[in-house]
């Protein structure tokens, strides 16, 4: 039997109108649905992002994915819902897969691929991409994300700025994603190179609870879980644009 096709679904930062009208189209004829949630979740954020395009009949599956950096484990997990997902394509059904923002940046579905390939190479795969979390942020401040020639970086916070660093030598706009508990550490990174009066901050973009922080010194002093669905925008000469 002829395996089903995966879609894999982008639906963006959080707005339910920024889904794509390609995606909201699968999703209204898709029957069997897989949508990523973390332990610490209630709910699948992806889900509730997109619940009014899914057919009130389809068959929803949540996958769980630890918040944690072990290899291991994240390993073994996207090993689970790669067969999961596998399971249901051997029947000759499609599937959907939802995933925030777009689903090859910084995307848990770049890894869950890899796996289901491995489990079914034969199967078809229709990649529907999403609008991610900075054109959203950019749109909701303002910030003129790329000008002339001027490069444009996009780079996550991690344990170790020195990538961070590197790219606001660079100049041009810094795109910092999975900002997270790394806020204050970004912080200081963005004064030490005298480029803070560059830069917005926007969190939870469309989202219940958006912040969009122009003046990222106010931030001074907030709790971890002020960088979580952040976003940080800075044009890397120190000017607002």
């Amino acid at each position: 039997m002829k395996p089903g096709t995966l879609y894999g679904i982008g639906v963006g930062p959080g707005d339910p109108e920024l889904i794509t009208v390609k995606g909201a189209a699968i999703l209204a004829r898709c029957r069997r649905i897989f949508v990523p949630r973390a332990r610490s979740a209630a709910e699948s954020l992806a889900l509730a992002i997109a619940e009014r395009y899914v057919d009130g009949a389809a068959e929803i599956t949540e996958l769980l994915f630890p918040m944690t950096a072990d290899k291991e484990e994240l390993s073994l997990r996207w090993g689970e819902a790669a067969e999961a997902l596998a399971a249901a394509l051997r029947t000759g059904e499609d599937a959907c897969f939802l995933t925030l923002g777009d689903p090859l940046l910084y995307s848990t579905y770049i890894y869950l691929l890899r796996e289901l390939r491995a489990r079914v190479p034969d199967a078809t795969v229709v990649t529907v991409p999403g609008v991610t979390s900075f054109s959203a942020a950019a749109a909701l401040s303002g910030f003129a994300v790329g000008e002339g020639m001027a490069p444009v970086t996009v780079v996550p916070a991690a344990d170790d700025m020195d990538g961070i660093r590197r790219a606001l030598a660079n100049g041009g706009t810094v795109v910092i994603m999975k900002v997270g508990a790394r806020l204050p550490e970004v912080l200081d990174l963005l004064e030490e190179a005298g480029v803070a009066e560059g830069a917005v901050f926007v969190s939870r973009a469309g989202l219940e609870g958006q912040r969009v922080v122009t003046d990222v010194r106010s931030l001074r002093g907030e709790g971890e879980e002020a960088g979580y669905l952040s976003v940080i925008l800075v044009h890397a000469e120190g000017g607002r644009r």
